[in-house]
């Protein structure tokens, strides 16, 4: 049974398992720009890019990271849609898809703060207003929150995506007709809430990375 539970999230499913490329599907879905009147997809999805470049701005001081921002959130919330869709491979439930977005842009911005803002970041380590005795215990707590923050970024997005299926697949294992009809108004529900949650997610992650990196 937990065999055929976890065996949804197994990347490798035989010799020539393509089960990472529907990490690329979303390419497909993208609104082109070619036809000569926009479509419903095309506005809506102006309409979300635009409300969120005006919420980096915001948070943002540097120009020219909201396009990497929301290009990670746009990446993500495909990837977490797609996931939903049956026979189709969730790499976002992996830490090999999160943590290889998260490290990547965590250490950029370390390198680029240490390097050009040195003295920023030694100010970063001790708060405003610690005592003097509390000052070697706040630049290791600083220090270590600092270090788990592609971490628990990775394993945040990792983890809401397979409680989700697991209780999905759960659900889908009973092969009792009377208890696929007792739960069907659950499981609805509970497709309702993964949509949520992979819209949440992908948001979460890309207001995380730049409060993170808002602080440099």
């Amino acid at each position: 049974m937990m065999n055929n539970l976890f065996s949804v999230f197994d990347p490798c499913t035989g010799m020539l398992s393509m089960n990472w490329l529907s990490t690329f599907i979303f390419i497909m879905m993208m609104p082109y720009k070619l036809w000569l009147t926009e479509n419903k997809i095309s506005l809506l999805y102006k309409m979300m890019m635009m409300t969120l470049n005006k919420e980096m701005s915001m948070l943002m001081k540097y120009k020219g990271t909201n396009l990497i921002m929301i290009s990670m959130f746009m990446l993500i919330l495909y990837n977490n849609f797609m996931g939903l869709m049956p026979y189709v491979f969730t790499s976002s439930a992996h830490l090999t898809f999160s943590l290889t977005i998260a490290l990547p842009m965590w250490m950029s911005l370390m390198m680029f703060g240490w390097m050009k803002k040195t003295n920023s970041m030694f100010c970063h380590l001790v708060p405003n207003g610690t005592p003097p005795i509390l000052m070697p215990f706040m630049v290791m707590i600083e220090t270590v929150s600092n270090i788990i923050r592609p971490g628990s970024l990775a394993v945040r997005l990792t983890a809401n995506m397979i409680a989700g299926h697991l209780l999905m697949s759960l659900l889908g294992s009973n092969t009792s007709m009377m208890v696929l009809i007792l739960t069907f108004v659950i499981f609805i529900t509970l497709i309702i809430f993964e949509l949520a949650v992979a819209l949440i997610q992908s948001y979460v992650f890309m207001t995380l990375m730049t409060l993170y990196s808002s602080e440099i």
